[in-house]
């Protein structure tokens, strides 16, 4: 008797402990439920460039790092490398494509290295204001242009600005073409920019921007070519004493990114990311426009000698690069010009 009561009393306990763990299972599906819905941790996106804080290129990032993680609510965060901290924008690009960077801000010469036809930009004298500029960058012909990236597991998402482009020197006043005999001329690896200042007749020297800085300063070479932005936040009136403003070419920059980062994100997400950038490039624009008198007065309050040079004669020195390049561009140059 005592036997069969402790067998009845070991079979109550089991049927106790089970009827307790069916009771908490209900429990732990109601935390893992709960579990899914909070949020996970923020997905963090790394935008290098390669200029210092006060550039136009870092106003814009920070435009677009501020719109990111508003509109997902701090869902998305975005970090910020200036100074070609993770380095130059050949580097950064190709580092895109390998998905080892992000994304980044980075000038439209280099990015014509991987997808030639969006150089069509850099021909010298194409847009008479920017207001020209972008009406084509925001309009068919860009948006078809950034399309192209793809290609090359890049993604375009916006046109920010390096603006109009002018010449600096440490040696002489150059108001014609014919100034420039003798010059060593810093300009970007891009053959446009080599085949337009060999025209001129200056001795072109192509390097990084990264590169260039140092070889102002000790003289290895004579001069660059940068719009106002780029002199004032660099100091340039330390190494070059002339300013000549030639506003030769407009050259647009890129909110550029990972194409199979892109690709990964929620379609939600990436529109965010593309409107975010179109938002950032115009915010960057306006402030290049509202700050360039300002910028003029603090060089010539520096020391340097601004000069507006007659620009017909520069013009009539480079049709041989607009016959070089025009074919080489598809329809594009047609294009453009058609449509201004």
């Amino acid at each position: 008797m005592k036997k069969r009561l402790a067998i009845l009393v070991c079979l109550m306990m089991v049927v106790t402990m089970l009827s307790g763990c069916n009771s908490s299972s209900p429990a732990q599906s109601t935390t893992a439920a709960q579990g899914d819905s909070t949020p996970a941790a923020p997905v963090i996106i790394k935008l290098a460039h390669v200029v210092n804080e006060q550039d136009g290129f870092h106003i814009a990032a920070l435009k677009f790092k501020e719109l990111i993680e508003t509109k997902t609510e701090g869902k998305y965060i975005v970090e910020l490398y200036p100074n070609a901290s993770l380095g130059d924008e050949r580097t950064l690009l190709e580092g895109m494509q390998m998905g080892t960077v992000d994304m980044g801000v980075i000038t439209n010469g280099p990015v014509a290295n991987f997808v030639e036809e969006i150089a069509v930009f850099e021909l010298p004298f194409l847009f008479g204001s920017p207001e020209e500029a972008y009406k084509i960058l925001d309009g068919e012909i860009g948006q078809e242009l950034l399309q192209q990236l793809e290609r090359v597991n890049l993604k375009g998402l916006a046109y920010a600005e390096r603006g109009f482009r002018n010449l600096t020197n440490s040696q002489k006043t150059v108001m014609k073409p014919e100034d420039l005999s003798g010059l060593k001329i810093r300009v970007m690896e891009n053959p446009v920019y080599l085949d337009t200042f060999q025209s001129l007749g200056a001795n072109t020297v192509p390097m990084a921007w990264t590169e260039a800085l140092t070889a102002l300063q000790q003289g290895t070479i004579h001069g660059q070519e940068n719009p106002i932005n780029v002199i004032y936040s660099y100091k340039l009136y330390e190494t070059q004493k002339y300013l000549s403003m030639t506003r030769h070419t407009y050259a647009p920059a890129i909110f550029v990114m990972s194409n199979s980062l892109f690709n990964k994100l929620p379609q939600d997400i990436q529109v965010i990311f593309k409107e975010s950038a179109q938002e950032a490039a115009e915010h960057e624009r306006k402030d290049n426009a509202e700050k360039e008198a300002e910028q003029m007065k603090a060089l010539e309050d520096n020391g340097m000698e601004i000069v507006y040079p007659d620009t017909k004669a520069f013009k009539d020195k480079i049709g041989n690069v607009y016959e070089k390049y025009g074919e080489k561009f598809g329809d594009y140059l047609d294009r453009i010009l058609s449509a201004l």
